[in-house]
């Protein structure tokens, strides 16, 4: 029982860390590219201000429940170790493709004036959105893997 508490706890973290990364791509990411260069600009500070506080503290926290079930489920429920070691993974990956690429970026683009765009940053823009897919999938692959986890 103590395994399935755990598992429970894990799954809604990490729901709610990958809803973090579909959110925005869903809504704004995949039309990023459309977007004047101000209202682009606009865009990816608002979208920091609203989720780098909260993201700093979830995201450690949703890998960190993961702990838990690793530990209870080795050596006694391999599928459920597996798979979600697999699921973290994927977090993990997705955190390192946010801490090492997507926050370098951002913290660039919230530094720009409108008026006096870098000349590449349409290049900046694509690959934040880019590797924020990778992000997604990361997520919502991890998810599945941690849901498979505590189902079998």
């Amino acid at each position: 029982m103590i395994l399935k508490c755990f598992e429970l706890l894990n799954l809604v973290l990490s729901a709610l860390v990958g809803g973090m990364y579909w959110g925005p791509y869903l809504a704004l990411s995949r039309s990023l590219n459309t977007f004047e260069p101000e209202t682009f600009l606009t865009i990816t500070h608002r979208l920091n201000q609203n989720m780098a506080g909260l993201m700093t503290y979830l995201t450690p926290l949703g890998l960190l429940s993961t702990l838990p079930t690793l530990y209870l489920s080795f050596g006694r429920q391999q599928p459920t170790f597996w798979l979600t070691l697999a699921g973290f993974i994927c977090f993990l990956a997705a955190l390192l493709v946010t801490v090492w690429i997507e926050v370098p970026i951002v913290m660039q683009i919230v530094s720009w004036d409108p008026s006096a765009l870098p000349a590449n940053w349409t290049h900046l823009r694509d690959r934040w959105v880019n590797f924020h897919w990778i992000r997604v999938m990361g997520g919502l692959v991890g998810l599945a893997f941690l849901t498979a986890g505590a189902i079998f």
